[in-house]
């Protein structure tokens, strides 16, 4: 079986879970939360690395997940000057769990595109008890 680099990017009170059965599937990820204590209380729990940005977090990653709170923020993770859109290896995939505008969506689909990236616009739904119990739809 293949081993893939996973990112999450993102441990809020649907992250934090959702990142937390990708780790207890066996699979190690490189998390980044703006708020450092967060990962720290994700990694002492998981296991894993934290990064220090987006960007980091992103590095050579097969698979990079997000799940934040709105247009601005996955912007800010993706494209800021230190996002992700930055150093993801060429056709990686960037899985966005966050509920985002149509908008936004089609926009960062298109700069992933022009990177030679893949962009997965995939919102979630079921809340922070579906996210715990690992019983979520993705749309």
């Amino acid at each position: 079986m293949q081993t893939l680099k996973l990112a999450f990017i993102g441990l809020g009170v649907m992250g934090f879970p959702m990142a937390g059965h990708l780790a207890q599937a066996g699979h190690t990820l490189r998390v980044y939360n703006r708020t450092r204590s967060k990962a720290d209380a994700w990694t002492a729990q998981y296991g894993g690395q934290i990064a220090g940005t987006p960007a980091e977090a992103a590095m050579d990653a097969d698979l990079v997940f997000a799940c934040v709170g709105n247009d601005d923020d996955i912007k800010a993770v993706t494209l800021g000057p230190e996002g992700a859109f930055g150093s993801i290896r060429r056709n990686a995939i960037f899985i966005d769990h966050s509920t985002i505008s149509a908008a936004a969506a089609k926009a960062l689909y298109g700069e992933a595109r022009t990177r030679g990236l893949h962009f997965l616009d995939a919102p979630v739904s079921g809340g922070q008890v579906g996210a715990q119990k690992g019983a979520l739809t993705i749309m």
